[in-house]
């Protein structure tokens, strides 16, 4: 048989149609509406409160079949559950347990859980979030007790088919890493993860100069025989025309990826898979370069949509074999706004918990006087960290045939407490979001249209073309 119709477990691809245990061809009724949007990064319930434009951005849920978003919060009562991880993941993500009801009114069906602050306040809050969750009917998938349980498909029944969602973390901190049983230690709860060895490139003469640096340091031992690479001090070093990051996965997690979203997509009639990774870096518009072959592999394998969320900020969409690949969503909230936060992310700002609030951890007063968008710090000021899309893809025949954008704006300019809640972008803000979506998805192929403030992509059934 074809080689090129198999993929690396020996099974068909969806180009083959079958394998040796059933389809993985899709099976939705037609009409079948995926709603996806990025991270969910918030702290309080917004239903109920006074968000002018908020009932507009729910409205375009109201005919989903699945709505998807990334939670990145964990939801508990911290005054009876958790302590702050002992790994600091950047921040001490955690919400009100009134969450939970709060995602549902929203109209969230589907989140995934595997990213850098599923750990943040231990396993007790890591339980906490999925109980809260399944209290509410929210499907949810990427965290678990062992690996199996983090890396499996969880499932969504709906009117037009049964939906599988399987989700990883390429960004995650050591420990959150789940593990299963190895002879008598037993699993270690966690996230589902995707290791990746990073590579700085750097041109030949720098690579040189590096091995003369490693060559007069104790220890040093160069790597192996390859001449085009240096490992020095934990970093590791190759050649390359142009200085950069270059990202290789860990095979035997793709292996175990890869066969969670076959078995998911034996399972279901649509299978969504979801990646939360911030690499090459959250300055990067860019995706890291294993990321299209991999999402590639993920679709043959079985996806039916993949999602990336993770580096706050917009990146492009692909379209692969009727499929969507959307390399970045951002966000969907940006709530700034946390309490508590631990002491380490006190630390990391260099304030004092028995002289400054929670707010000012993560506020600049003393440069900025009053609270502002401006007197935010950090890497994830910009306005680009509060503008985004929510993505409503609709498909015929098993195959996407309409993808509709939404503009989105978080309310970068509102006061602290009541920054982070999305909006329809303004009518001159759209057409800036969705041109800069026509640019970043430009090297995939992609045209969006846009219409009266919404970014479209059109396609035919493949029967039709």
């Amino acid at each position: 048989m074809d080689g090129d119709l198999y993929d690396d477990g020996g099974h068909p691809t969806q180009d083959g149609g079958f394998d040796t245990v059933g389809s993985i061809a899709t099976n939705v009724e037609d009409g079948f509406t995926m709603v996806a949007v990025g991270d969910l990064l918030f702290a309080r319930p917004v239903t109920k409160g006074y968000h002018p434009g908020f009932a507009d951005v729910l409205g375009i849920f109201h005919e989903a079949d699945v709505t998807f978003g990334n939670l990145e919060t964990n939801i508990l009562d911290v005054r009876s559950k958790g302590c702050p991880q002992a790994e600091y993941g950047g921040a001490y993500c955690i919400s009100a347990p009134e969450l939970g009801p709060d995602l549902k009114a929203m109209g969230f069906n589907m989140v995934s859980r595997a990213n850098n602050h599923t750990l943040d306040w231990g396993r007790e809050g890591m339980q906490e979030t999925s109980r809260a969750l399944d209290e509410n009917g929210i499907i949810h998938a990427g965290a678990g007790e062992n690996l199996a349980q983090a890396g499996a498909a969880r499932f969504l029944e709906t009117s037009r088919g049964r939906v599988a969602l399987v989700s990883f973390a390429a960004t995650f901190c050591p420990m959150a890493r789940a593990c299963d049983p190895a002879g008598e230690a037993p699993g270690r709860p966690g996230l589902n993860a995707l290791r990746l060895i990073k590579n700085i490139v750097v041109p030949r003469e720098m690579l040189e100069q590096l091995k003369r640096i490693g060559e007069v340091l104790p220890g040093f031992k160069p790597a192996g025989q390859d001449p085009n690479r240096v490992v020095l001090e934990e970093a590791t070093y190759k050649t390359g025309d142009h200085a950069g990051y270059s990202f290789e996965a860990d095979p035997r997690d793709v292996a175990g990826i890869l066969r969670n979203v076959r078995r998911g997509k034996q399972f279901s009639d649509f299978c969504i898979v979801t990646n939360h990774g911030h690499e090459p870096g959250e300055w990067s518009q860019e995706p890291p370069d294993y990321e299209q072959s991999f999402a590639r592999r993920l679709i043959d394998a079985g996806a039916d949509a993949y999602v990336v969320h993770g580096p706050h900020l917009l990146r492009g969409i692909e379209i692969y074999k009727g499929r969507p690949i959307f390399y970045s969503l951002g966000n969907f909230f940006c709530q700034d706004l946390r309490t508590p936060v631990g002491a380490d992310m006190f630390d990391e700002y260099s304030k004092d918990p028995r002289v400054h609030t929670d707010a000012e951890v993560t506020v600049d007063e003393v440069a900025k006087g009053y609270p502002t968008a401006e007197g935010l710090v950090g890497p994830q000021s910009d306005a680009i960290y509060y503008e985004s899309v929510v993505s409503v893809s609709r498909f015929e025949q098993n195959q996407l045939v309409e993808l509709r954008l939404y503009p989105i704006e978080l309310g970068r300019s509102k006061r602290f407490a009541n920054r982070g809640v999305p909006r329809l972008a303004p009518a001159t803000q759209a057409v800036t979001i969705l041109e800069r979506l026509q640019k970043l998805s430009k090297p995939f192929g992609t045209q969006i249209a846009i219409e009266n403030g919404v970014g479209l992509i059109r396609l035919r059934p493949s029967s039709e073309r």
